[in-house]
């Protein structure tokens, strides 16, 4: 398992992170506080504080193609 500190500011943000994620055969989640939700889950995003950094969880090693990919939501 993978994880990264992410941001996701704006609804296309949002829209474009879930189209990437969708692609992936593997299970990642957002863990903001005690909520856990799957990543790619349009409405579950909406439903958390994007105001605050947000925990990607990717469950598999082998993602280093999709972490690539979401390189600009992490916060470095």
């Amino acid at each position: 398992m993978k994880t990264a500190n992410i941001r996701i500011n704006t609804i296309e943000d949002v829209k474009n992170f879930v189209t990437t994620v969708t692609k992936c055969n593997y299970e990642v989640d957002i863990v903001s506080g005690r909520y856990a939700i799957d990543a790619k889950s349009i409405m579950g995003i909406f439903s958390l504080d994007l105001s605050k950094p947000l925990e990607l969880r990717v469950h598999s090693d082998d993602c280093d193609e999709l972490m690539a990919e979401l390189d600009k939501y992490i916060v470095k």
